[in-house]
């Protein structure tokens, strides 16, 4: 639920390489949401629009990688051009807008904002090039620029900055990344994105091209839940931020905390098939939802 001076960037404006893509999902975490302060909905409202917009570029449409890491720097060098106080291009003007005015209303920490995207230019990188990564630290350090930095946005829209709360905070929105990326191994390994690290696999002995090929084995399985469990003990550690935010946006925390957990139950309820199944979470499971945000 992240600080650091803005990046420094040219004066003049400077031509975008596209215009940004229609923003029409909204399912990655709850944007301005009935439990959000209402003061808060539109920068709240604001940092997911850019968020998500940029993740379609990295995601979405038929440009190649090269096309995606160039438009992404572009769209990266709009940020750091707005955050100096300059109007934003025209081709960019209902994303950066709102997000100017919301960094010099609430003082955003604009390296937050750049941490994502630099996330997501990592991400087509290890894609294009069949890249895996090392161990958990290695991963990790993606989930500090991927997810993270949205948690302590939020953290610094509701006033709470001291370092007991970031840290749990960093750990549920790393947490939710892993959960993430466990749930959606049938989708992803198929799209070359591999988050099962060297290091776990060869713990298990699961070849990469085992895990490429989804080759069905106790030892896959058994990595696959092994990592639920690790993102299930992250989530829980930081669980305790939800008694620290005040009001309204406490109990939505509680809701998005439950929901981690809620899809981990999900997948571990599959004993490691997640590789060739993937759960979602629907209407039936609110009730418990509600019930266990009740009792944290």
């Amino acid at each position: 639920m992240n600080e650091s001076p803005s990046p420094s960037s040219p004066a003049a404006p400077r031509p975008i390489a596209a215009a940004a893509p229609a923003v029409t999902h909204y399912e990655n975490f709850p944007v301005a949401s009935w439990l959000c302060p209402p003061a808060l909905r539109a920068p709240i409202a604001a940092i997911y629009h850019f968020a998500r917009t940029a993740d379609d570029i990295a995601d979405e449409g038929d440009a190649n990688a090269a096309q995606r890491i160039a438009q992404l720097q572009a769209y990266r060098e709009e940020l750091a051009h707005i955050a100096q106080g300059h109007a934003p291009a025209p081709q960019w003007q209902g994303v950066f807008a709102p997000l100017q005015a919301a960094i010099a209303q609430w003082q955003l920490p604009v390296q937050l904002l750049d941490d994502l995207l630099d996330a997501f230019m990592q991400d087509i990188g290890k894609t294009e090039n069949t890249h895996t990564y090392a161990n958990r630290a290695e991963l990790l350090d993606y989930c500090r620029r991927s997810a993270n930095p949205v948690g302590r946005l939020l953290l610094h829209l509701y006033g709470v900055q001291d370092a007991t709360s970031l840290a749990q905070s960093d750990a549920i929105c790393s947490a939710l990344q892993l959960i993430n990326f466990w749930q959606d191994l049938s989708v992803d390994i198929p799209r070359g994105r591999y988050y099962l690290t060297d290091a776990d696999r060869a713990q298990h002995g699961v070849s990469l091209v085992a895990m490429q090929q989804r080759q069905d084995s106790l030892a896959l399985r058994q990595l696959v839940m092994q990592q639920a469990s690790w993102a299930r003990e992250l989530m829980n550690s930081g669980a305790p931020l939800v008694h620290r935010i005040p009001g309204r946006a406490g109990w939505e925390l509680r809701l998005v905390v439950q929901g981690g957990l809620r899809i981990l139950d999900k997948v571990e309820a599959l004993q490691g098939r997640s590789l060739w199944e993937r759960r979602t979470i629907g209407k039936a499971d609110v009730p418990r939802m509600l019930w266990r945000s009740l009792w944290m």
